[in-house]
């Protein structure tokens, strides 16, 4: 019985992930994109008011009605005011602002609160809750022996910790704390861990 030289028998290994797959500067690191539910349909409600206004007074004027007293008063205004006029101006304003409020809304990602997590399956990414990974982290440093309180902002640049040691000498606590939220930070699972900034101090004099 003969065989294909350089072939083995049993199952194939899988092939290994992409770094984009695993979370790569490509592939897991994109920020969740917010759906904007809520400008999206004002938006849509206000563009469905006004074309159903101007379809009625189109409708109004094909069955040789009358047309709508508005839209004779505005088609006036528009022809008689010049482009410097107050009116003019503000309305262009205005609608100059909402654009460019739409075109923020349409090209920032949103979502500013969910932290993006490493990608280990094609198919799934998660995402983390900011104040969830602050509690975790705050409960893994209140572990740490002479730690009495804690304060933990977690941020898009930097993670912030603030915390109150009561005794032990504050550089060992310093070092410890490192240790523990460093290997925290690690342990959430997070595309893009920030940096760990640490402030430790004494607690402050009664009545200060």
């Amino acid at each position: 019985m003969s065989g294909t030289p350089g072939t083995t028998a049993g199952p194939s290994a899988p092939p290994a992930e992409s770094g984009a797959t695993m979370g790569g500067a490509n592939g897991g690191r994109r920020r969740f994109w917010s759906g904007r539910r809520v400008p999206a349909g004002l938006l849509a409600l206000v563009v469905l008011v006004i074309a159903g206004a101007f379809l009625y007074d189109i409708a109004a004027v094909r069955a040789h009605r009358p047309g709508m007293s508005w839209r004779r008063d505005l088609a006036r205004q528009l022809a008689e005011r010049q482009l410097d006029d107050v009116w003019v101006l503000t309305g262009a304003a205005v609608a100059a602002a909402l654009g460019l409020w739409l075109l923020v809304l349409a090209l920032t990602p949103g979502l500013r609160f969910v932290l993006t997590m490493r990608r280990v399956h094609p198919d799934v990414r998660a995402g983390l809750d900011r104040d969830a990974a602050a509690t975790v982290l705050r409960d893994r440093a209140l572990e740490v022996a002479g730690v009495q309180t804690v304060r933990v902002a977690v941020k898009r640049r930097r993670t912030d910790v603030r915390a109150v040691s009561h005794f032990r000498d504050l550089d060992d606590v310093r070092e410890d704390l490192t240790a523990v939220l460093e290997g925290a930070i690690r342990g959430l699972g997070l595309a893009r861990p920030s940096p760990l900034t640490l402030h430790v101090r004494r607690p402050g004099r009664k009545g200060r």
